[in-house]
């Protein structure tokens, strides 16, 4: 059985492409991201393809919105099959609470599991110096997990930087999905050494996001097995 804990990243415009790596992995993988790029290309089939395949999913879309919207948002995305969905915890408790309470609700009242609900703590695309918050950022997104998870929440998406510190401040059973994950011996900065995947699982991440290391190797079914291999070692 594939390791769950392994979610690729489909960033991708096609169909076409996304179905190929997905097909080109065939059992060594189970879990797929599918964002913004490829849902808003190909909209809502890819998904249903995926589902068809017994394939689990994380729906990465980060709804952030008025509290009502974004929990019909989420309501009618659960038509899909997602196994994971998110919002952004910057949206504040009252949206999160507002979300989970009517996707929890939703799911009991249609008898179907409900998806796992996470929340999009600082984007790991910015850095203090941008950062506006008074507050500096891995204290920021300690602060966000914990109300995420006090609303009712799943759990979170956060830098592998952060996951020990999100551990410690919201205990066990709560998800920490970490992106920006590199296969051991592939260094940019001083960083990469906690951000690989081993290291990523044992700061407390329970979940990996890799694309362009996957997506991008001359064999993808390869640079998966080895990341795979990397992570059994945590």
């Amino acid at each position: 059985m594939a390791d769950e804990r392994l979610i690729v990243a489909l960033d991708f415009h096609t169909a076409d492409d996304a179905k190929n790596l997905v097909d080109e992995l065939g059992d060594s993988v189970n879990f797929y991201k599918v964002g913004m790029e490829l849902f808003y290309s190909v909209g809502a089939g890819i998904v249903e393809w995926l589902k068809a395949r017994d394939k689990k999913i994380f729906l990465d879309l980060k709804l952030h919105d008025i509290p009502n919207t974004v929990a019909g948002g989420l309501c009618s995305l659960m038509n899909l099959g997602a196994d994971i969905l998110n919002v952004h915890a910057a949206g504040g408790f009252t949206m999160m609470k507002t979300a989970a309470d009517a996707l929890h609700n939703e799911a009991e009242r249609r008898g179907v599991n409900c998806p796992k609900l996470i929340a999009i703590t600082v984007l790991t695309s910015i850095g203090q110096a941008e950062w506006f918050g008074a507050r500096e950022i891995p204290a920021q997104v300690a602060d966000f997990a914990k109300l995420a998870k006090d609303a009712g929440l799943d759990g979170v998406v956060a830098s592998p930087r952060e996951a020990k510190l999100i551990r410690d401040t919201c205990g066990e059973n709560f998800l920490i999905v970490t992106p920006g994950i590199r296969p051991a011996g592939v260094s940019v900065d001083d960083q990469s050494r906690i951000a690989t995947p081993a290291a990523a699982l044992q700061n407390g991440a329970t979940h990996l996001v890799i694309g362009r290391p996957i997506r991008a190797a001359k064999n993808p079914r390869d640079a998966a097995q080895k990341i795979l291999t990397e992570m059994q070692t945590a």
